[in-house]
């Protein structure tokens, strides 16, 4: 899908992407992970040629990317950002249509478009489709932001930091949505951020970056478990290193049946071995019921049988 070939990027002669040998394939979600400086927001942005290349190349779908004509290769690659960027004068509606009506798409088209997009990111299509950006939380807009991204259906999507600039608890939640819709779509997704623990939740693969060179490729479970270097563990943390480890680690195969008393304290079937603990350490309990996305019960976990789980597993 996208290929860096011994990319390089200068300024002012020096260099902020060094020999870059990548490849993402078609369905990835890969993360671009590193301090500030590292290169990550230079090289997400030579992809669509918003910042243009100096040296090497970058293919996307087998074609070097300056083949394309800018507004072409645009138009496959959604983009996202911190600030989102809302027409403020324009509805909903009109702001997830952008692109759409830009390619001139049928209105009837468009409009299902919209209404499929606003129901996939939890946003009802009645309640929300004719409100302002200024009459929405910034959750809303930035769900409104990432689904104008996707309303051409791109073959990518880029996101550059997207959920930077919000609450931890809206940030946690738009994640969330964010790896459903990934799951879901199986679209091409390649981000931006700082955030440890957001580049652990979301990644298939994650890219390390030090000063424009890679650091390590490779999945969350491999980065926690087989860093490369000193750099690599000490950057992704080694205080609670096991913590991390466990946050990879689904609750599933620990969920048994009931058995006895039904604990009053629940957790979703979706959370791992370290939200699980979590949850008991904040309730003091040794016990949580298991249930599912509709809420039925599923079965229970016992704290002793998640102690003894081994988080390099």
């Amino acid at each position: 899908m996208i290929t860096f070939d011994n990319t390089c990027k200068y300024y002012q002669g020096q260099s902020a992407i060094a020999n870059l040998n990548l490849h993402i394939a078609r369905g990835e979600l890969v993360v671009l992970l590193g301090p500030s400086g590292s290169g990550k927001s230079t090289a997400l942005k030579m992809i669509n040629r918003m910042v243009d290349h100096d040296g090497g190349r970058i293919l996307f779908d087998g074609r070097e990317i300056y083949s394309f004509a800018v507004r072409d290769l645009r138009r496959r690659m959604g983009y996202a950002i911190q600030s989102v960027g809302l027409f403020p004068h324009w509805t909903v509606a009109r702001n997830i249509a952008t692109v759409p009506q830009l390619l001139s798409w049928p209105a009837q088209r468009v409009q299902a478009r919209v209404t499929e997009l606003l129901n996939l990111f939890a946003m009802e299509p009645e309640q929300y489709r004719d409100r302002y950006p200024h009459q929405l939380s910034g959750g809303q807009q930035q769900r409104v932001g990432v689904a104008r991204a996707l309303a051409a259906d791109p073959d990518v999507l880029l996101m550059d930091e997207p959920f930077g600039a919000l609450d931890p608890v809206t940030r946690a939640a738009l994640q969330l949505e964010l790896k459903r819709v990934h799951q879901s779509s199986g679209k091409t997704i390649v981000l931006v951020t700082h955030d440890i623990d957001e580049a652990l939740l979301l990644a298939t693969r994650i890219v390390l970056l030090r000063q424009g060179r890679v650091a390590q490729v490779g999945t969350p479970l491999e980065l926690l478990s087989q860093p490369a270097n000193d750099f690599v563990a000490d950057f992704l943390g080694r205080a609670d290193l096991g913590l991390k480890l466990l946050s990879l680690r689904p609750l599933a195969p620990w969920v048994q049946p009931l058995a006895g008393a039904i604990p009053a304290t629940s957790v979703t079937d979706t959370a791992t071995v370290r939200d699980a603990l979590s949850q008991m350490a904040a309730h003091g309990v040794t016990a949580l019921r298991v249930h599912d996305a509709s809420g039925q019960t599923v079965g229970q976990v016992q704290a002793t049988a998640l102690l003894q789980a081994r988080p390099h597993a």
